[in-house]
């Protein structure tokens, strides 16, 4: 299991976990650019730190999106020249 922290952005304090690419052994949708994160690719996943909640707070980020957070909101698409990871 990999070691959770908190970080503080500009929307409150967030758990944070990384995956690494072994662990990752399903799809999800990256709210950041609403692209695919596929299985085997090292991902962030993320949920408020409040104590409010449960696992269906948590997101799975790309970690490129992850550090853009402030620059780019959750949820804006991207055209579709953008670049894709995963």
């Amino acid at each position: 299991m990999t070691e959770q922290r908190v970080q503080q952005w500009q929307d409150g304090e967030w758990m944070v976990r990384n995956i690494f690419g072994a662990a990752a052994v399903k799809t999800y949708r990256c709210p950041g650019c609403m692209q695919d994160i596929r299985p085997g690719v090292a991902h962030i996943v993320a949920w408020p730190a409040d104590g409010y909640g449960d696992e269906s707070d948590r997101r799975h980020w790309h970690t490129g999106c992850w550090r853009a957070r402030d620059r780019r909101a959750p949820g804006v698409e991207r055209s579709r020249n953008a670049p894709r990871y995963g």
